[in-house]
């Protein structure tokens, strides 16, 4: 890359958010490896649209970085093609706005609207404006391009940290033991107490003599 390159002085930003992007992209895997072991097992439409959004987030942030740090030796070419990665990014916020919207086992609150929608459809906007003025006003749009880096990269810390926290706190990790009903525990204490008397009484009768044949003998001498 030509040193006289506005693009040079932001080598090292972008590729300290490139590699904290690449690095955060595991931890998706936490999270489905969470969500496999969790009661509630999430649903096709539900990861698609709460969680394979986080990973093409990461995934901008980190072809942004990389196409900031090559070698160009002009700005008209990686404009263009940082244009085309922001409206692939509108059409795919919007891809997830309609997900969202068809969910059927989840009820989508204000902020998942927030994070998940509205947010990201403002910073691919935003990367479209800005490259758009990269040519022209190189110096001042690479602050906004970084800038849109950053709230990408923090949207999608947001929502993978969002996710772990509703399927710990509102469907925790089943333990060992199974849950017994609570009408099943009372019938099983309410046998007890016969249980130990039918006990007892046989513990009265002679060892010659079984339960069968005292009702006999009972019977006989009322006749």
């Amino acid at each position: 890359m030509d040193q006289h390159s506005p693009l040079a002085a932001w080598q090292t930003f972008f590729f300290l958010v490139g590699s904290s992007a690449a690095g955060l992209t595991g931890l998706q895997f936490v999270v489905i490896a969470l969500i496999a072991e969790s009661k509630r097992r999430a649903t096709g439409r539900e990861i698609d649209a709460f969680t394979t959004p986080t990973i093409v987030h990461f995934a901008g942030v980190l072809l942004l970085s990389a196409l900031v740090s090559a070698p160009w030796h002009g700005l008209l070419r990686v404009a263009v093609i940082i244009g085309v990665c922001g409206i692939a990014g509108i059409f795919y916020t919007l891809i997830i706005a309609r997900r969202a919207r068809s969910q059927t086992t989840y009820e989508v609150v204000a902020s998942d609207w927030c994070w998940h929608v509205m947010l990201p459809l403002i910073a691919y906007i935003t990367l479209v404006i800005s490259a758009a003025l990269l040519p022209g006003y190189a110096e001042r749009v690479l602050f906004i391009i970084g800038a849109t880096a950053m709230v990408l990269l923090f949207i999608g810390i947001h929502n993978a940290w969002d996710t772990v926290t509703y399927i710990t706190v509102e469907h925790p990790q089943a333990s060992g033991e199974t849950d017994t009903p609570a009408g099943s525990q009372d019938r099983v204490a309410d046998s007890a107490p016969a249980t130990q008397n039918v006990a007892s009484n046989t513990q009265h009768l002679p060892s010659n003599q079984s339960p069968n044949a005292s009702s006999e003998e009972e019977s006989n001498i009322e006749s």
